[in-house]
């Protein structure tokens, strides 16, 4: 079960337990992302009051992200309802121990003890995975575990007597001992390893560039730059905005010496009017 996130009135409150994982995506990403400015009060309130409604705050504006970041992590076999879970954890540890004064997000403070929450489930369960993949199995490695009296391989009459105490086949029994005396699949490649298809866990921990605080910042950065683009090219009179559209802002980007038979002026007469038309563009942007 998720726990979902409902907006009501402006606000956000815990809704009780849900069964879509879906719903709870949606829910999340539905809250907005907080200011800097927002952040930083609400941060002080928690810090310095131990006021328990900013720290909700916090973590609810944030719950998105440990969604994003979980997902990079579903190549392990794990459910990712139990990933984002493990990471919300490692959420409200970062907005428990997080110092406003830092002068950095909570988004890049956060990241790594949502990713170091994430690791460690994973690791716990790694193995599990690879060795008891179905209900059947699970069961019988449950129950060898406690029938195995030590670390020897079982005899043929002990093969047979556990098989007739668990209800399964010797073949059954033979093959789980066998997944359960396997050592536990190293989590980074050996350094003598030459063979590049080699299977290790890391190779699906997301890649070094994949913060999400960088991704974010990114995104809302040419977000920003774009409609202050739009706008400044408003401010332009129509033959300078359609020379800068057409030398810069088109696939098919025209030369000094094609516009400038296109209006019947020298090409270095198109070159001012591009040089004046950049100078105000950047002016208005800076507003």
């Amino acid at each position: 079960m998720t726990t979902a996130v409902v907006p009501v009135n402006h606000e956000t409150i815990l809704a009780g337990p849900v069964g879509s994982l879906d719903a709870y995506i949606h829910a999340v990403g539905a809250i907005p992302v907080l200011s800097r400015e927002d952040e930083h009060s609400l941060a002080n309130k928690f810090r310095d009051h131990e006021d328990l409604e900013a720290a909700r705050e916090l973590v609810m504006a944030h719950l998105r992200f440990v969604v994003h970041i979980a997902k990079g992590y579903t190549g392990y076999g794990l459910p990712l309802g139990d990933l984002i879970q493990e990471g919300n954890v490692g959420l409200m540890k970062a907005v428990k121990r997080f110092d406003p004064d830092y002068g950095v997000r909570l988004v890049s403070f956060a990241v790594h003890w949502i990713r170091a929450e994430i690791h460690e489930f994973v690791l716990r369960n790694w193995r599990i995975v690879k060795v008891a993949t179905t209900k059947a199995q699970r069961k019988l490695f449950f129950n060898l575990r406690k029938s195995k009296k030590s670390l020897a391989w079982l005899s043929h009459e002990e093969t047979q007597a556990v098989a007739e105490d668990l209800g399964v086949t010797p073949k059954e029994v033979t093959e789980m001992e066998r997944r359960l005396s396997a050592r536990d699949a190293i989590f980074d490649p050996a350094p003598d390893t030459d063979d590049e298809r080699a299977f290790t866990p890391a190779a699906y921990l997301p890649s070094p560039d994949s913060d999400p605080a960088v991704l974010v910042e990114k995104t809302d950065w040419h977000n920003d730059a774009t409609g202050r683009m739009h706008r400044a090219l408003t401010t332009l009179d129509d033959r300078s905005r359609h020379i800068l559209e057409s030398r810069w802002l088109t696939e098919n980007k025209q030369t000094l010496h094609e516009l400038a038979d296109e209006y019947g002026v020298s090409a270095e007469r198109i070159r001012q009017i591009e040089v004046n038309a950049i100078k105000k563009l950047r002016s208005s942007m800076a507003l």
